[in-house]
C-alpha cells in the first residue's frame, strides 16, 4: 500500500468518526457556570477496561518481541520525508497571533462576562488551547516555539536591553520546571480558574510577568530548563508526525522522534517527564466521584491541602516506581549500564502514554465545547444565551479508552525501538523491557481505571 493511499483510507476513517460522532451528539444548553460538567466518564465496567487494557498492553509486547531485526526497527526511528518549505511569513504571523491572544484572553477574562462558559477568555485558554492546541501539538505538529506569546514578548524585550542574558545555574537543572508544572496543575485544582474569569485573568497576568521577566534576564534557558509550559509542548511535539527542521519540515512516523532521540535523560529531566505523566491522571482524577468522596472523608482538612498531598504523592510514587523498575532493568538485562542511564534512556517512551490519556480526556471536552466557543467568539463582550453545547454519546466512552490503550501501544513500541539502541544481541533488549512493561501496564490500569470512574456530574463509569 503507497503512502498517499494509507492517508486516504486514514483520512476517510477520521472523517467518518468526526461524522458519527456529529450524528450522535445531543446539543444541549448550558446553564452551568464552570466547564467542568462537560467531562464524562466511560458507561463500562472498570474491571473489565482494566484487565483488558492491561491485556493489550502486555499482548504487544510480545508482539514486538518477534520484532528484533535492526533494518525494521531502523526504518521506523530513521523514516522521514524532507518538505521544503519556508515558514518565514507564517511564522510571523503565528506570532502575531499568539501575542493578540494573550491579549484577548487578559482583556476578555477581566471585562467580559463572569460566567466561564460564556466567556471567550476562559474558553480559548481552557477548550482551544490547553485542550485543543495540544492536542494539534502531539497528533500533527509542535507549533509552540513560535506561536509562545511570552517567547516573543521577551525577545523584544531584550532588543531593546543592554543587558547580556545570565546563565542558568547548572545545579539548578530543570527542577523548576517540575515544581511548576506540579504546582500549576494544582492551582487548576484548587482555585476556580474554569469557572472564574477574573481568577484566570489574575493568573495569567501574574504567570506572563514572571516567564516573561524569566526569559529576558535568561534569554532561551528560561524555556529549555524553566517554564514547564514550553517543556510539556516541546515533549508532546516529539511524538507528532511532522517535526519542524532548520530547512522546513519532515514528515515521520508518530513517536519515532522519541526514538531518536540520542541522549538519555538527567534526572531532572526524567522527573519532569514522569511529572507529566502524573499530572496529566491526576487532572481527571480530581473530577471522579472517587475523589470527591476522599476529600469527603478528610472533611477537617482543607480541600486545597489534600489536592496538594495528592499531587505530590503520586507524583513521588509514579517517580519511585518508574527509578525502581530501571534498577530492575539494569539486573534482567545483565548489563554494566547504570540504573540511572537505563531511566533516563526509556523516559521519552512514557511522553506517549501521557499524550494518550490527555487525548482521552479532553477529546470530548473540545467536542462539547466547540459550538459554545465559536457562538461566544462571534460576540465575545455580549455573547448570546443561553450557549449551546454538544452532549456526547454513551458510545464515545469506547473511543476514549481506544486512546489510552493506542498511547501504551505506541510507548511499548518506543521503548522496543530504543532498547536496541542501547543494548547488543536480541535478547538482551528483550529483557530490559521486562519492568518496563510491567510499569506501563500498572499506568494503563490506573489510566483506565480513572476513564472509568464515574464524574462529578457526569454519567455512572
Amino acid at each position: 500500500m503507497t503512502h498517499r493511499s494509507r492517508l486516504r483510507r486514514l483520512s476517510v476513517l477520521f472523517g467518518t468518526l468526526a461524522v458519527w460522532i456529529a450524528i450522535g451528539a445531543q446539543p444541549v444548553l448550558a446553564h452551568a457556570g464552570s466547564l467542568g460538567g462537560s467531562l464524562r466518564s466511560v458507561p463500562a465496567p472498570f474491571w473489565l477496561v482494566v484487565v483488558s487494557g492491561g491485556g493489550i498492553v502486555g499482548a504487544s509486547f510480545l508482539i514486538s518481541s518477534f520484532v528484533t531485526d535492526d533494518e525494521t526497527l531502523g526504518a521506523f526511528a530513521r523514516w522521514r520525508v524532507a518538505i521544503d518549505s519556508s515558514v518565514g511569513l507564517l511564522g510571523t504571523g503565528l506570532r502575531i497571533a499568539g501575542v493578540v491572544g494573550l491579549l484577548v484572553v487578559i482583556g476578555i477574562s477581566l471585562f467580559g462576562p463572569s460566567v466561564a462558559v460564556a466567556n471567550f477568555g476562559v474558553l480559548l485558554v481552557w477548550v482551544g488551547w490547553w485542550a485543543g492546541f495540544t492536542m494539534v501539538t502531539y497528533l500533527v505538529v509542535d507549533l509552540w516555539p513560535v506561536v509562545n506569546p511570552f517567547r516573543t514578548l521577551a525577545g523584544r524585550f531584550r532588543t531593546v536591553s543592554t543587558r547580556t542574558a545570565r546563565n542558568l545555574p547548572q545545579r539548578v537543572g530543570s527542577w523548576p520546571s517540575v515544581v511548576g508544572l506540579l504546582g500549576l496543575v494544582w492551582l487548576e485544582v484548587v482555585s476556580p480558574l474554569a469557572a472564574s474569569p477574573r481568577a484566570l485573568a489574575a493568573v495569567v497576568v501574574g504567570y506572563s510577568i514572571v516567564t516573561v521577566t524569566g526569559a529576558v534576564v535568561y534569554g532561551d534557558d528560561w524555556f529549555e530548563h524553566v517554564d514547564p509550559v514550553s517543556r510539556v509542548f516541546r515533549l508532546y511535539g516529539l511524538l507528532a508526525p511532522i517535526q519542524r527542521t532548520d530547512d522546513g519540515v519532515s514528515v515521520c512516523f508518530p513517536g519515532s522522534a522519541l526514538a531518536r532521540v540520542r541522549t538519555a535523560f538527567d534526572t531532572d529531566d526524567v522527573a519532569f517527564v514522569i511529572a507529566l505523566l502524573w499530572v496529566t491522571t491526576f487532572d481527571g482524577l480530581v473530577a471522579t466521584v472517587a475523589w470527591n468522596a476522599v476529600l469527603d472523608a478528610t472533611a477537617p482538612v482543607p480541600s486545597w491541602g489534600v489536592n496538594l498531598l495528592g499531587i505530590l504523592g503520586g507524583f513521588v510514587v509514579f517517580f519511585v516506581v518508574y527509578q525502581r523498575a530501571a534498577t530492575v532493568a539494569r539486573r534482567t538485562a545483565d548489563t554494566y549500564v547504570t540504573g540511572s542511564f537505563i531511566a533516563g534512556w526509556f523516559a521519552p517512551s512514557l511522553v506517549p502514554i501521557a499524550a494518550g490519556y490527555h487525548l482521552a480526556h479532553f477529546a470530548g471536552y473540545v467536542i462539547g465545547l466547540a459550538p459554545a466557543l465559536l457562538t461566544v467568539a462571534m460576540d465575545p463582550l455580549s455573547p448570546p444565551a443561553p450557549i449551546p453545547v454538544l452532549g456526547i454519546p454513551d458510545w464515545f466512552g469506547g473511543v476514549q479508552l481506544a486512546f489510552v490503550v493506542l498511547g501504551h501501544l505506541l510507548s511499548v513500541w518506543v521503548a522496543h525501538t530504543r532498547s536496541f539502541d542501547v543494548f547488543p544481541g536480541r535478547l538482551q533488549p528483550l529483557r530490559s523491557q521486562y519492568p518496563f512493561v510491567v510499569v506501563t501496564i500498572c499506568y494503563t490500569a490506573s489510566s483506565l481505571w480513572v476513564v472509568a470512574q464515574p464524574t462529578i456530574g457526569g454519567v455512572a463509569g
